[in-house]
């Protein structure tokens, strides 16, 4: 029985794939392709006739109705008829949206649960928790296992830690070299760490041991990505989504790819299908968030930037992208708190204080982008390829302005450095030289009555290192 419904299922799921690119095919139509299947199910439960792999499937196609409080509520209880069942504890997975619902799910007592757990965590983004689980799995006799090594990995991706994910996934290639579950969560990395060659072999390796997995699919896609060519990289991405349509990670990095094409319609389609898949993939929320950005459609990129903030409150990315989309709407206040908070949290990319110095001397309050931009020039995680000529410029003028002369004389000659800004720093620094002049004058006169030509040491270093 269970076959003859899930080849119907596979027939149905294989239809919706082929009429995705058909645009005369309407989305009521692929929204309903499984409601025969759903009426048969149903009354066959009502029944009470189905076993626990069709109450499984049933669960499955009660998920793509958007049923989803029934699905669970079916999987739960396929699972309990047959706690061995892997496939039903990770269709549940997805469907538990907080920890509350998750305490309150009736589990059988069975050592299937802690990793069910962990994928549970994991999906919540609550990876802290499912560290927690899989240390506890290794000190209770789970330490060689590479499926608790793998979801470290995943971890480890997760909460950005890439060397420990690379340094998991190396060993892990060696334990088991023909293993491919997570292994495009590898490419990734990767990817990420620019290991163009390692990337080469691994898709290789995947195509020589099945190069019809999802996961193959990926990682060749990734190979093809890192080598900038992303036509390619799409058409893996196709393949890896025709061989499984719900695999999320293929969705929302072939959305990358087709924005790396500018092809902003192809894109968003991909961010929504992911979104479809997982509404808590926080990838698919900011990449359309970014699409709706390039479309200068800025109170749609303000709602889907707040999306993935939500998902990720403590990542920096989310935060001054969401900055930067309150500023765009002159919602001032609202983009200095993302900012500060970007910069407090952590901020990868090292730019938040720097958007709120120019922030902050946009409105023309000095004393704030000043003490900002100071900031931001003592950072040691700035990144390196950051240009500082705008910090160092307002910096010095700034400073000018207070006759804080030495200061303002460090940051001008720091402008010197920079080609745009050769001939301002010039002329600042003539202008501190004079008031140096000016002030030592002072300074003699009301000392002594008379003004002696005397040229102080400072002003003629000063024109020393303009001549030169």
């Amino acid at each position: 029985k269970f076959l003859y419904y899930y080849s119907k299922y596979t027939s149905a799921e294989k239809k919706k794939v082929d009429n995705l690119n058909e645009p005369t095919v309407s989305s009521a139509y692929n929204n309903n392709i499984h409601k025969e299947l759903y009426n048969m199910l149903k009354l066959e439960r009502e029944a009470n006739n189905l076993d626990g792999y069709c109450l499984y499937l049933y669960g499955i196609v009660l998920k793509k109705m958007q049923l989803n409080s029934l699905a669970a509520e079916i999987l739960l209880e396929s699972i309990n008829i047959i706690p061995t069942l892997w496939g039903a504890w990770l269709e549940l997975a997805p469907l538990i949206t907080n920890r509350l619902q998750l305490n309150s799910l009736q589990l059988p007592s069975h050592w299937m649960v802690p990793f069910f757990l962990i994928r549970v965590h994991l999906e919540l983004i609550q990876n802290e928790d499912a560290i927690e689980l899989l240390n506890s799995l290794q000190t209770n006799g789970f330490d060689k296992c590479n499926e608790v090594q793998a979801q470290l990995a995943v971890a480890a991706h997760n909460i950005r830690d890439v060397d420990k994910a690379l340094e998991i996934f190396k060993k892990l290639r060696i334990e088991d070299p023909y293993r491919l579950d997570s292994i495009d969560i590898y490419s990734n990395v990767l990817y990420v760490k620019g290991l163009r060659t390692e990337l080469a072999q691994l898709a290789h390796a995947a195509t020589d041991i099945d190069k019809y997995r999802v996961e193959t699919c990926c990682i060749v896609a990734n190979y093809y990505s890192i080598r900038q060519e992303h036509q390619k990289a799409i058409l893996y991405f196709q393949r890896a989504l025709r061989l499984n349509p719900h695999f999320l990670s293929a969705w929302t990095l072939m959305g990358h790819e087709f924005l790396e094409l500018k092809n902003i319609n192809a894109a968003i389609h991909c961010y929504r299908s992911a979104i479809e898949v997982n509404k808590r993939d926080f990838r698919a929320w900011y990449g359309l968030g970014q699409t709706y950005d390039i479309l200068k459609m800025p109170f749609y990129c303000l709602y889907y930037y707040k999306q993935s903030q939500q998902l990720m409150p403590n990542d920096s990315r989310m935060l001054t992208a969401l900055g930067e989309a309150y500023e765009r709407l002159e919602l001032f206040p609202n983009a200095l708190k993302c900012y500060y908070k970007a910069h407090n949290v952590g901020d990868i990319e090292g730019l938040a204080l720097l958007k709120s110095a120019k922030l902050y001397e946009k409105l023309g309050e000095r004393d704030s982008a000043a003490a900002a931009y100071t900031e931001f020039c003592l950072d040691e995680f700035r990144p390196d390829n950051v240009d500082l000529h705008s910090a160092h410029k307002f910096l010095a003028t700034y400073h000018a302005g207070l006759n804080q002369l030495e200061k303002a004389s460090h940051y001008a000659f720091k402008c010197l450095d920079h080609d745009d800004n050769k001939n301002e720093a010039k002329a600042l620094l003539k202008m501190i030289a004079f008031k140096r002049s000016e002030q030592n004058e002072t300074g003699k006169v009301a000392e002594g009555g008379t003004i002696t030509e005397n040229v102080n040491m400072d002003e003629s270093e000063t024109n020393e290192n303009l001549a030169s």
